[in-house]
């Protein structure tokens, strides 16, 4: 398993996110048939983060547990505008946002190809610090692609947050503090086997499959059908 699984997955944040996961049905585990992920890598499990928008009183405690983890992390008055990023990220964006009481926008994965072609949609201006949302990350990549489109308008952005962070694939949180990034996030996989396999949530058979993977996401990535570096 390497470094960046060791979470504090045994505090109070990450345990209630893992479950709440795992109650709304959002968790999967194939370890028989592997998952391309949007990022190349295979992998065993899946995380469907969109299905929070359908429970509100889950999403209303995850967007608390949010606001307090960004603001232990990078200060109470370190942000003057929440970004989202296209699409899985603007409704969290939107929610955390209102309880942090900054105003929103959002990013696109490219310039709208019409009228004023616009990247970033809201107010967004120079010197503002933004602190970019989106619902998870597996290795981080694309977090620096939205990252970029909102430095280009002259703000600031130097923190990301996600619900989940896969937590499993190497260098993901060097490679985006090289890019002068910091990732903040709930909960990982290793939060989240701990949960299922305390609660029984999946047959004895899956769950080893799954603690494979993360003993060597590389090795299973490659042995089926993935990425490998």
């Amino acid at each position: 398993m390497t470094n960046e699984t060791s979470t504090a997955h045994c505090s109070y944040a990450a345990k209630t996110v893992a479950k709440i996961l795992l109650d709304i049905g959002a968790v999967n585990f194939r370890p028989e048939e592997a998952y391309i992920l949007t990022s190349g890598w295979a992998s065993p499990v899946y995380i469907d983060c969109r299905k929070l928008i359908s429970f509100p009183r889950a999403r209303r405690k995850v967007m608390e547990l949010a606001a307090r983890q960004v603001s232990d992390k990078a200060g109470y008055e370190a942000f003057d505008a929440v970004a989202g990023g296209e699409t899985a990220g603007i409704p969290y964006s939107a929610w955390l946002a209102d309880v942090l009481d900054l105003p929103m926008q959002y990013v696109r994965k490219k310039p709208k190809g019409f009228g004023r072609k616009a990247r970033i949609e809201g107010d967004i201006h120079e010197g503002q610090r933004v602190l970019l949302v989106e619902d998870l990350a597996t290795d981080g990549a694309s977090k620096v692609n939205f990252v970029n489109a909102i430095r280009e308008t002259g703000a600031e952005c130097k923190h990301a947050f996600v619900v989940f962070f896969y937590g499993v694939f190497p260098n993901a949180l060097e490679e985006l503090k090289k890019d002068d990034i910091e990732l903040h996030y709930l909960a990982t996989w290793a939060d989240v086997l701990a949960v299922a396999e305390e609660g029984e949530y999946f047959p004895k058979e899956a769950i080893e499959g799954v603690r494979a993977f993360l003993a060597d996401p590389i090795g299973w990535s490659k042995a089926n059908g993935g990425k490998h570096d």
